[in-house]
């Protein structure tokens, strides 16, 4: 496969090189390639994870936020995480 690279990117590539980050150029587009495949992937894991809440919104399974209902769930978190600390390091245990 060829590849043509800008002027920009092949001095990119040069900079990259005498810097000694990579040793070819084949290696920085290498790296290049793997970063794409990662951002990819993630990519893909965002909009299944959107398809899922949106499906469950669909199906009513959703959930109002509101300011009260996250003040709760702020209170909530904090109780269940001062119970699990050990009574030496909370102040408010027996």
């Amino acid at each position: 496969m060829k590849v043509n690279l800008t002027p920009d990117q092949r001095a990119f590539i040069r900079e990259a090189i005498q810097s000694g980050r990579f040793r070819r150029e084949e290696d920085a587009v290498e790296e290049a390639l793997s970063l794409w495949e990662e951002r990819e992937r993630t990519r893909a894991e965002v909009l299944a994870a959107v398809d899922k809440a949106e499906d469950s919104l669909t199906q009513g399974k959703g959930r109002t936020i509101t300011g009260k209902s996250m003040r709760e769930l702020a209170h909530s978190v904090k109780h269940r995480g001062r119970a699990r600390l050990p009574r030496k390091l909370n102040p408010t245990s027996g």
